[in-house]
């Protein structure tokens, strides 16, 4: 039977393998002494197994049997009871780090996965060739329905593809769900008969997940065009409810927040790559993985590998889109497209509203950075003849 596999860095007074025996124990059938219960037969068909050492890089790579594996009942959280358990407070461990997951096909194909994929979101707004330029409403939370959409009307009249609530906006008194989504209903239909450009917005539907579709419910019956999930919070389920969802006609933009808790520290926790694959699974076409640029930290030997996945052919799942997001600016954008790529979301907020000149110039500041970039021309080259460009690299440089 195929196997899940397991990749960990391991730090422990213990020699590799003896650190490595003690995940599997922990992770599989044992316990800490030995087992009445336990007979041989039990062992060798659900006990986890060693299956490679890297003593220099101090890895070790662990089967677990996906006999053990019940899709109908456990998911994506039993999944990662296997491979993220109790493994992480052992005290014969000073550190540890789940790098990596490899899944079978039969476990792989259990899942729908994304609704759009890439060409999906690509065909709603009709570009084709180049990043997607995204915004989050700035402030956070503060503002009313009609202030909210008339920040993105902005945005979008000055060249932004894609808006979102941020993460903590849901459904609070100073701007209900409902009547924000209306609105920003409407701020998309004057773009488009205004200029004939297709946007979309992601409403923010974060909360319990078994009650994630009747939130999502009056967000699709007042226009919403992309729904949004805090996955870290609302867990892998809440993103899984709405892509098996039937009325869920829309792509699933998935936020990140609080990822770093577990994430950040290359020394323990859990990488970005097996978060990547387990969004991916439950069906999220939007992922927020890291900008290397920017105020959110982010190594690009972990941010680029997260991205070449999510763009990758996976057993016949469609592919995902990254966001790039966190204190980016027009001066950013030519590396973040070397370092990242064109299939991509490039999510601005304060590098749009902090403009000088206001949201609108922010926008065509970014949407300028971005066509520059695309041609392959300078972004100080191009500023020459591009006043607001100009105004954002000699506010922020690059």
């Amino acid at each position: 039977m195929a196997e899940i596999l397991a990749k960990y860095r391991i730090e422990s007074r213990l020699p590799l393998e003896k650190a490595a025996a003690a995940i599997c124990v922990e992770e599989g059938v044992g316990t800490w002494t030995k087992l009445k219960t336990l007979k041989p037969e039990i062992e060798r068909k659900y006990g986890a197994d060693i299956v490679e050492l890297d003593r220099k890089a101090r890895t070790a790579t662990i089967a677990y049997s996906s006999g053990e594996y019940s899709h109908d009942i456990g998911g994506i959280p039993q999944l990662l009871s296997f491979v993220a358990g109790n493994l992480f407070g052992l005290s014969e461990l000073r550190n540890v780090r789940l790098l990596d997951i490899e899944l079978p096909r039969n476990i792989v194909k259990l899942f729908r996965g994304p609704r759009f994929g890439i060409e999906g979101v690509r065909k709603l707004t009709g570009v084709k060739n180049r990043p997607l330029i995204g915004t989050i409403i700035k402030p956070k939370i503060g503002l009313p329905p009609r202030e909210q959409a008339e920040v993105f009307y902005r945005a979008a009249i000055g060249g932004v593809d894609f808006g979102k609530d941020d993460e903590n906006l849901v459904d609070q008194r100073f701007c209900p769900l409902v009547e924000r989504t209306q609105r920003i209903a409407e701020v998309i239909d004057r773009v488009k008969s205004e200029t004939g450009r297709r946007v979309y917005y992601a409403i923010n539907v974060t909360t319990r997940a078994d009650k994630i579709s009747d939130a999502a419910e009056p967000a699709l019956k007042n226009g919403a065009t992309c729904l949004m999930v805090d996955v870290t919070c609302a867990g892998y389920s809440a993103v899984q409810a709405l892509a098996e969802d039937p009325s869920v006609k829309v792509p699933i933009h998935v936020h990140r927040a609080g990822h770093a808790a577990f994430t950040r520290n290359p020394r323990h926790g859990i990488a970005m790559l097996v978060v990547a694959k387990l969004v991916r699974l439950a069906g999220g076409d939007q992922l927020h993985t890291g900008t290397i640029v920017g105020k959110m930290e982010g190594d690009p030997k972990e941010v680029v590998p997260v991205n070449k996945f999510l763009r990758s052919k996976w057993f016949g799942l469609k592919t995902v889109t990254p966001v790039a997001s966190g204190g980016l600016h027009p001066g950013l954008v030519q590396k973040l497209v070397k370092l990242l790529g064109r299939d991509l979301i490039i999510n601005a907020g304060g590098g749009i509203h902090g403009f000088p000149g206001g949201t609108e110039a922010g926008a065509r500041a970014m949407r300028q950075a971005v066509d520059a970039t695309m041609k392959g021309i300078d972004l100080r080259e191009y500023a020459e003849t591009h006043r607001e460009l100009q105004t954002a690299l000699d506010m922020w440089g690059t």
